[in-house]
């Protein structure tokens, strides 16, 4: 696939995560896809397409409204997209939700084979995580 049709499929992806759609966002990933989300968060890590599949609907739980991302800028080349974006949501705490983030997306065969998320961590632990942090020597 060429960089045209990678950078569709990445506002396909960003359209379905706009729209809750939790199956388009399971399926836009190969079966040996990841997800990266940086730092040290409780959830930061990486996933593999079933942990994926199993969390991405809990995203929902978390933002009963919806989250919407707004993309900025998209740059690709080769098998690789970046995409500058900021996210828009309420959180179940009431707490509003607003991150900025560069990500980016390596994909094969128009599937993303990894997904990597860098981000405001501290946004994440203050409103996702209701200020928790790690435990343990890693913290």
């Amino acid at each position: 696939m060429g960089v045209e049709d990678n950078v569709a499929v990445m506002r396909r992806f960003f359209a379905a995560m706009n729209a809750g759609d939790v199956a388009t966002i399971v399926d836009s990933y190969a079966d040996d896809g990841r997800c990266v989300t940086m730092g040290g968060t409780l959830i930061s890590g990486s996933f593999d397409k079933q942990q994926v599949a199993m969390a991405a609907g809990r995203i929902y739980e978390a933002f009963p409204e919806g989250v919407r991302f707004e993309i900025h800028e998209i740059t690709a080349q080769d098998d690789r997209v970046a995409i500058e974006a900021e996210s828009f949501a309420r959180h179940v705490s009431g707490k509003d939700y607003n991150n900025k983030y560069h990500f980016l997306a390596r994909l094969r065969d128009g599937r993303i084979v990894e997904f990597k998320e860098y981000c405001d961590t501290e946004q994440i632990t203050d409103v996702i995580c209701g200020g928790a942090r790690p435990q343990g020597p890693a913290a």
